[in-house]
């Protein structure tokens, strides 16, 4: 049976702000789009964190699930919840099998989660993952290095950029900032 994978999200930090771009395809397989208006990238625990997954859906929401219970549990501490989920991904045999990445932030800190159990605060506020990933990364870089623009409109026109190179990734782009 074919799997269901998300693609793309991109991450920038810039002037106190940081924002979180998903884009809207799912693909089915290797070759079919599935949906082309999902929504990646949602704000969790009250609105506080914003967070963006690429890969498997199912596994995305079931990761995204136990990340926010882990935020309940350690008070918001977005740290600590991560370490804490990339131990549990690390140590139990279920979800150590999830595909899946997530980009995580509040209004102090920026992380991936990546699907091996590791927490990576990333160099320069830019990150991204997903099979556009490094797209929107390579993208996403130049436009803070190079413009004046915002944290919302780099990480927008980072995944606009890599819609038009990824055949995994599209236009349909949500952005969350935080």
């Amino acid at each position: 049976m074919p799997e269901f994978r998300g693609t793309t999200i991109c991450a920038v930090k810039r002037d106190g702000k940081t924002a979180i771009a998903g884009d809207g395809q799912v693909t089915m397989g290797e070759s079919v789009v599935f949906k082309n208006n999902a929504v990646k990238v949602r704000r969790i625990y009250g609105g506080k964190v914003v967070l963006g997954f690429a890969g498997s859906v199912s596994d995305a929401f079931s990761l995204s699930e136990r990340f926010e219970g882990m935020l309940n549990k350690f008070s918001g501490n977005l740290m600590r919840s991560a370490v804490e989920l990339a131990e549990l991904w690390r140590n139990d045999k279920m979800i150590r099998k999830l595909e899946a990445m997530m980009i995580v932030a509040d209004k102090d800190q920026l992380l991936i989660i990546s699907g091996n159990g590791e927490v990576i605060e990333p160099d320069g506020g830019v990150c991204a993952i997903g099979s556009g990933g490094n797209y929107a990364l390579a993208a996403a870089r130049a436009l803070a290095q190079e413009t004046k623009y915002s944290a919302e409109e780099i990480a927008f026109k980072a995944l606009k950029i890599a819609s038009e190179i990824c055949v995994y990734t599209n236009d349909h782009i949500t952005v969350e900032v935080v």
